[in-house]
Parts: C-alpha cells; sequence; structure tokens
C-alpha cells in the first residue's frame, strides 16, 4: 500500500522537494497547504490530486476556490483550515514545512490526532518545544528532525543508548559572511546575505543562515529533540556542509552522518524512516572535496546566535520572545528597513525587556510572540 502523506508548506523549499520525492516514489498526496503561493498550488493540485488543501492567506481563499473549481477537491483557509489539514487521520504521516510561529498549532494538531510528524519547522520546538515533546511523549507519537543537523544527529543516535550520549556536535556552514568582521557587515544587503554557499533555502532560514540565527535555532531544537542539556550542545564551523553533525559518546567515540548538501535526503529519511531507499541526489565523494574544515563561530561578530544560547538556558518563553522579534527583525532587513547589525540589536532589546514567564500551555507561547512582535513594531522599523 502506498504510504501517504499530508504537506505544509508545499510551495515554499522543503515542500517542492518533498514532492520530487513523492513523484519519484509513486507515493500518494492526502492534502497540501500553502501560505499565499496560490499559482503554484494550484500546479501542485493538479498534478498531485489530494483531497484537501489550505491557503493560509484567507484574502486569497475565492481566487484558488474559482481557479480549482473543476477539481474535486475540499479548499479551507487560516489557522483552522492548517490544523484541520494537519490533524486529518487519513495521512500516515504530515510533513510539517511551514514558515515561523504558524508551524506550532498545527504540530500540535497532528500529535493529538497520533500522526507521525516529519518536522521541519524550527519555530515549533524555538517556541514550544517543551509542549511539543510532552505531547509526543504522552501520545507515542514520533517527531521526525528534518533539518539536516537534526536529521543527522537522529540517524547516528540509531542503536546507541541515550545515557551514554556526551555531547553533540552540531555544524554550521558560516554562511555567506564567514570571516566577516563588524565593520564589514555594516555594509551588506539582503542580496549579498541570500547568497548562500552551500545550500538553497527559503529567504528567511537563509537570512538567518547568514547571522548565525539559524545555528541558534538549531541549538534549541536540538536541546528538545534530543532532551539534552545545552551544555551537551556544541556548534562547530564546517564550511564545506559534508559533516551535517555528529554525536559524541560517553568513549569519546565520535559518529557523524555525512553526505552532499542536498535536503532530499533528510526529507526522504523522515518520510520512510526507518527504511533507505535510492535518493535522487549526487553521490559524496569525498576525494572530490579533498579537505574538510572545521572551526570555532565567531560569537562577539555573529550576536545571533550567542542570543539564542542564551535564551534556551534562561528557558520559558524567553526562546519565543527571541524568535518572534527575529522573525520581524529579517522581515525588516530583507525590505532594507534596517541594517544587518541591527537584526541582533533588535532581538536583545527585546530579550531585555520583555519578562519572561513559564509556559503552562499553547497560550503561553502565543501571547510572548504576540508581545515580541509588538515590541519590534513599536521600534518603527517601518517608518521613514
Amino acid at each position: 500500500m502506498k504510504k501517504i502523506i499530508s504537506i505544509l508548506g508545499s510551495t515554499g523549499s522543503i515542500g517542492t522537494q518533498a514532492l520530487d520525492i513523492v513523484e519519484k516514489h509513486d507515493l500518494k498526496i492526502h492534502a497540501l497547504a500553502a501560505k499565499k503561493n496560490i499559482t503554484l498550488l494550484e500546479k501542485q493540485v493538479r498534478q498531485f490530486k489530494p483531497e484537501l488543501v489550505c491557503i493560509f492567506d484567507k484574502e486569497y481563499y475565492s481566487e484558488l476556490k474559482s481557479n480549482l473549481s473543476d477539481m474535486s477537491v475540499k479548499i479551507v483557509t487560516g489557522m483552522e483550515g492548517l490544523c484541520e489539514i494537519a490533524g486529518d487521520r487519513k495521512a500516515d504521516i504530515v510533513l510539517n514545512s511551514v514558515v515561523g510561529m504558524i508551524g506550532l498549532q498545527p504540530t500540535l494538531a497532528s500529535i493529538s490526532a497520533g500522526i507521525p510528524v516529519a518536522l521541519a519547522n524550527k519555530e515549533t520546538l524555538v517556541a514550544g518545544g517543551s509542549l511539543v515533546m510532552k505531547a509526543s511523549k504522552e501520545k507515542g507519537v514520533p517527531v521526525i528532525p528534518v533539518d539536516s543537523e537534526h536529521s543527522a544527529i537522529f540517524q547516528c543516535l540509531q542503536g546507541n543508548k541515550h545515557s551514554q550520549i556526551s555531547k553533540i556536535l552540531l555544524t554550521a556552514s558560516g554562511g555567506p559572511f564567514y570571516g566577516y568582521t563588524k565593520k564589514q557587515l555594516e555594509q551588506v544587503t539582503a542580496k549579498d546575505a541570500l547568497k548562500h554557499p552551500n545550500w538553497d533555502m527559503g529567504n528567511k532560514v537563509t537570512i538567518d543562515s547568514s547571522t548565525l540565527m539559524n545555528k541558534g535555532l538549531e541549538f534549541i531544537e536540538a536541546k528538545w529533540l534530543f532532551d539534552l542539556q545545552p551544555e551537551q550542545i556544541e556548534v562547530i564551523v564546517h564550511r564545506q556542509s559534508v559533516v551535517h553533525s555528529a554525536v559524541e559518546y560517553a568513549d569519546n567515540s565520535v559518529i557523524a552522518q555525512m553526505g552532499t548538501p542536498d535536503m532530499k535526503i533528510p526529507i526522504q529519511y523522515a518520510l520512510f524512516y526507518p527504511d533507505r531507499l535510492p535518493c535522487p541526489v549526487k553521490p559524496l565523494s569525498l576525494t572530490e572535496y579533498g579537505n574538510l574544515t572545521f572551526a570555532k563561530p565567531d560569537l562577539e561578530v555573529f550576536r545571533c546566535l550567542p542570543l539564542a544560547i542564551r535564551a534556551i538556558q534562561e528557558g520559558g518563553t524567553m526562546p519565543c520572545i527571541m524568535n518572534g522579534a527575529n522573525e520581524l527583525a529579517v522581515s525588516a532587513f530583507l525590505q532594507g528597513k534596517i541594517g544587518f547589525l541591527e537584526i541582533a540589536d533588535i532581538v536583545e532589546a527585546a530579550m531585555q525587556n520583555i519578562s519572561c514567564t513559564d509556559i503552562k500551555d499553547c497560550d503561553d507561547v502565543l501571547r510572548a510572540d504576540e508581545k515580541a512582535r509588538q515590541f519590534v513594531m513599536g521600534l518603527n522599523l517601518y517608518s521613514g
């Protein structure tokens, strides 16, 4: 029987690559969800013929419904629609690849419905990691990481005891500005920041990679996914993006997962876990690379990474505050409203000015996120 999959964020980088895998392995798509790209979403619906579709931005609902009037498909919208798809038990697994805080509620909806989640939405664990992993444990529903680094760690842990982990080595490419000084970073533009040396990702993730915030978010994800203390996580800059991450065990043995920098590998592994199938990517040739290098990140120049580490050390809603401020700061940078270094300034200001509280439920997370966004909007970044 074909595996049945629902994809949240089907028009984004992860979603489109996942659909390439679906096509290659002749899988069945039950549902698709996108934010606003109705042109690509319509093409996907016509090709994969899902039963259920969500267009998150309500202003595009009527147009999409009209465009697909000849198709036998139910169309929903908004967070309610996204959660309806996420919790639909007709799917064997839900791939959550939406960007931003909107990923939290559908992740919880999938887990509540007993549906395994292939998780590519960082903010879900950054903002609500305690809620997600508690629900996952209580329901016995797996959360399988899709990020290349967390997939690598997940793979390195197979067949080994969690109690014997010494630490994990979280690798980072260093982004397009590796080696830059603060003075040099004052001049960079969004166009410069979007030129990632190794990976093809969406705009927000690519900017986060350039500030090293992406690695900060992954640091927090790793803490929750693998039930670790912050001091058990070490970030290492690895420019070639061949070693996707590694695990050091109590006997000082280090197991690493390697491969060409292509997201199809971790996406496919999550969808088919624990099986491994042929994947349409270039095989790794270590002799072609010749040398693999490793270095410590520059925490004084790239301040977003230590800010994220500080946030998870403080705990409670602080990672959520940090994340919400970063989302709006990145948006402002992409629009040319602020400079590159101001992203970290804004995040730090939010962390300093908004009180951290404990997280008891999803509403606590959403309130903290809203406070962070209100704070950043109050800075009048968009004026002038």
